[in-house]
């Protein structure tokens, strides 16, 4: 039989423009056909997608990450129900998650990331804008060959010595840490090449927020075009024409920047054509006097010219503000442990990538619930307790009376609100290590070769 899956308003027009991604996966713009996932008669009771999707995004949310525990939280969910046992073997687990289209994982988390952004009220946002997060991380996966085909090891690494790697750019709120999308590339792809990718999701009247890695005129002049503004610091290539402040000075100028001659790499054609010959842009200059920071000197470049509603130092609290995507990007690599992949086909790994992003909108979404529900301070409340709490009070199936539902909501909420982390302004730690690793030599060679010399 075929099994379909009723999407409702996810049958909208995909994000476009996708870097790298399976064309089978996503429907035509503008079409609104269904999902449709083949499967025999005894693989759709068994693994119908919805349990299918609920297991696989429960395989994020767990610290063990195993598909044998995916498939015991499938068991323990037909045992509730009545149903037949299943067999121990993981495989039919594995054919259901890759019978599930890619393209409904990018659809999910990014519908929740919107919805989510779209509920931060005007007392929130910073001087009446919405602020969007922009940052690039990478992550490993297994070294198969398929892996190896679409995401080469770095040339740093000797061949069999290293891991596939990939290259991932996100946009993030400011306000609720949601994720927006992201795009994904080889790793040697440039972090702004693949934020071209990201255009879209900024819409008129929001601010970009970035690094120096992203401060290029062509980008902050097509964002312009879209009546958004940028905030990032000075690229270092133009640092040299930049004011220098002294101790306890900050420096505030228009500068006007011109075009460059030639169509930066990257770059289409038809949008160097749409660049402005000029453009003027504000530069602020300012001294970070806190112990501990690395940088002490910081130039700011914006589109934000009014300098009586815009004030240097809200904008240098909005580029303090910026670390928080360094936290988001933590909390999805290492506390949900999405730094090593583990899917051996490139699919599987975007897949894997997109259910690590959708699990963290739920924790987001279930975070800013709380900070609604009892008052409390958004940056204060735990992403680590939150999925913790999740993990334990969410039981091993949702299959649940209304009246046990409501409660166990009543008391996620109550405990994620109420365990707060401590209010630590200006936090520096040594970066430096305490504990020792285990002094293994690194591999040098492939491992058939180190294998062979052992039995000679």
């Amino acid at each position: 039989m075929v099994s379909t899956i009723r999407l409702g308003d996810f049958t909208n027009n995909f994000p476009g423009g996708w870097p790298i991604r399976s064309a089978a996966c996503y429907p035509a713009p503008g079409s609104t056909r269904r999902w449709k996932i083949a499967a025999t008669d005894s693989e759709h009771r068994s693994f119908p997608p919805c349990v299918v999707l609920w297991a696989f995004i429960g395989q994020a949310l767990d610290p063990d990450h195993c598909c044998r525990k995916a498939l015991a939280r499938i068991q323990a969910h037909l045992a509730r129900l009545g149903g037949p046992t299943l067999s121990t073997d993981t495989g039919a687990y594995c054919k259901a998650r890759k019978r599930l289209p890619e393209g409904l994982f990018v659809r999910l988390a990014c519908r929740l990331g919107a919805a989510l952004s779209g509920r931060v009220g005007q007392e929130d946002l910073w001087c009446g804008r919405p602020v969007k997060v922009v940052d690039g991380t990478g992550c490993s996966m297994p070294d198969t060959p398929a892996n190896q085909k679409e995401y080469p090891q770095p040339s740093s690494q000797q061949k069999g010595c290293g891991f596939p790697a990939l290259s991932l750019v996100g946009v993030f709120c400011l306000t609720t840490g949601a994720v927006l999308d992201v795009a994904l590339g080889r790793v040697h792809t440039h972090d702004l090449t693949l934020f071209r990718w990201l255009r879209r999701v900024f819409e008129p009247g929001d601010v970009m927020l970035a690094d120096r890695g992203f401060c290029s005129y062509a980008e902050i002049a097509l964002l312009l075009k879209q009546c958004v503004d940028t905030v990032m610091r000075l690229h270092q290539g133009r640092a040299a024409n930049a004011a220098r402040p002294r101790a306890f000075h900050v420096k505030d100028r228009i500068q006007t920047w011109k075009r460059p001659a030639v169509c930066p790499k990257g770059l289409r054609k038809s949008d160097y054509r749409r660049l402005p010959k000029t453009l003027q842009v504000r530069e602020v200059a300012y001294r970070v006097e806190t112990p501990g920071f690395r940088t002490h000197a910081i130039t700011l470049v914006t589109t934000l010219l009014d300098a009586e509603r815009y004030s240097a130092q809200a904008l240098a609290e909005l580029y303090f503000d910026r670390w928080t995507v360094e936290l988001d990007f933590a909390y999805i690599k290492t506390t949900m442990q999405m730094d090593v992949l583990r899917c051996k086909t490139p699919a599987m790994v975007r897949k894997e990538i997109w259910t690590h992003l959708l699990a963290y909108n739920i924790i987001r979404t279930l975070m800013w619930e709380a900070v609604v529900e009892h008052d409390v301070d958004p940056a204060r409340v735990s992403f680590k307790g939150t999925l913790q709490r999740v993990t334990v009070l969410a039981g091993p199936s949702p299959c649940a009376t209304s009246h046990q539902a409501k409660h166990m909501w009543t008391v996620l909420l109550h405990g994620v609100a109420t365990d707060l982390v401590p209010h630590r302004p200006d936090r520096a730690e040594p970066r430096v290590r305490k504990r020792r690793p285990k002094a293994y030599p690194l591999m040098t060679k492939p491992r058939a070769e180190l294998k062979a010399r052992l039995w000679a």
